[in-house]
């Protein structure tokens, strides 16, 4: 008995040693991958992952999938080249609602997405809050719309904004009032993040050059009934009201103060440079004026754009969707040059981007990663849509 209980107790010392042995060596058919140069980053097999966060719900969908339509046709022109690095160019869109906590679980839900990069953002309210998120995921994103200065303030150096920030839209809208030879102004914003710094900025570069805010008013966003705003507006002496939100209670506003014998000019930010803005104003958009963004169809460089968007999609491109084109081939031009999805890498080539060519103009970023130069026009409302004011 004793004999067969030390043959036992050998036999399972055999055979831990053996499966000791065989967990601790790797088998020699299969090595240790090391990752092809250039592909470092997340992937899926023989794709790369963009991420679009825009509003495709709620009051500002229109932009927001104008914005999409442009962001998809550059990957459309992309992958007819031969997609990027190798790979077919895909995308997914997160709906921010032009909201915030639905921009912060967009933006969540495009990290865990192992989204290479994003483009994207049209409410500068609603992309603050997602700027950490990104920034935190090193995922570098490059904004087509929102341009309240806030983002440059609190930008953790992963936001790149292609549209001019607001300090450059407040000083074309008091250069145009400077213009039309009025001293006071009214302004009028909803107390977002976008429109409350458009007010603020034009309030002070209005007042420093030695003129006057006769009225300075928030109101709510959805609001229906204007009238009391009217009439302290006109009783104010303004001469010129600026609107600096967006274009469906701007649309209502208008119609109100013309209605209740306003007379003075009345001018609109880039929130409410869509074509939809006069359309439901009617007559009371004619003559508005709007500091606006590069609309493709007042850019020369855009010709082909615009004959290749409206024949893919069936309708004509938006005010930002030029930008939001732009937007895209600047990320995919910084990914060939990083020849890496890496986002540290994909980063520094933007850091660095300097008169990269876009219907727009040429692009070169601050340190503050804003446009060095300004893209803002001035647009007049005239039969129902948008010319050149200037």
């Amino acid at each position: 008995m004793i004999k067969k209980s030390w043959v036992l107790v050998i036999v399972i010392l055999l055979l831990s040693v053996a499966l000791v042995a065989c967990g601790s060596k790797p088998p020699a058919t299969q090595p240790p991958v090391t990752p092809a140069p250039g592909t470092e980053g997340p992937a899926f097999d023989g794709e790369l992952l963009i991420g679009i966060m825009v509003p495709t719900t709620g009051s500002e969908a229109t932009y927001g999938k104008d914005m999409e339509n442009a962001i998809n046709l550059a990957v459309e022109e992309i992958n007819a080249k031969g997609g990027l690095l190798g790979k077919k160019v895909v995308t997914t869109t997160g709906d921010d609602g032009c909201d915030p906590q639905m921009a912060s679980a967009a933006a969540s839900k495009l990290v865990s997405s192992d989204v290479v990069a994003v483009v994207g953002g049209y409410c500068s309210g609603a992309t603050l809050p997602t700027l950490k998120i990104y920034a935190d995921a090193k995922i570098p994103m490059v904004v087509p719309a929102a341009n309240s200065t806030k983002i440059a303030e609190e930008n953790q150096g992963w936001a790149f904004q292609v549209n001019s920030p607001g300090y450059h839209q407040a000083e074309k809208a008091t250069q145009w009032f400077a213009t039309l030879g009025h001293t006071k102004v009214a302004l009028v914003h909803q107390g977002d993040g976008f429109s409350e710094d458009l007010a603020n900025l034009t309030k002070a570069n209005w007042e420093d050059k030695g003129n006057q805010v006769v009225a300075y008013e928030v109101v709510n966003k959805g609001e229906q009934d204007y009238s009391a705003l009217v009439t302290k507006i006109k009783s104010s002496g303004a001469e010129v009201v600026y609107w600096t939100a967006y274009h469906a209670d701007g649309a209502l506003l208008i119609m109100q103060l013309r209605q209740g014998g306003y007379t003075g000019d009345i001018v609109v930010g880039d929130g409410s440079s869509s074509d939809q803005l006069l359309e439901i104003a009617g007559q009371a958009g004619e003559g508005v004026y709007c500091t606006s963004p590069p609309i493709v169809d007042f850019l020369p460089a855009a010709s082909s754009f615009i004959q290749n968007y409206t024949a893919k999609w069936k309708q004509s491109p938006g005010p930002y969707s030029g930008l939001s084109y732009d937007s895209a081939n600047l990320l995919f031009s910084a990914i060939e040059k990083a020849n890496s999805v890496d986002g540290d890498a994909i980063r520094a080539i933007l850091v660095d981007t300097k008169d990269f060519p876009t219907l727009s103009g040429n692009i070169t970023f601050t340190p503050e990663l804003t446009l060095v130069n300004s893209n803002f026009i001035m647009l007049k409302g005239e039969n129902g849509k948008w010319v050149l004011a200037e």
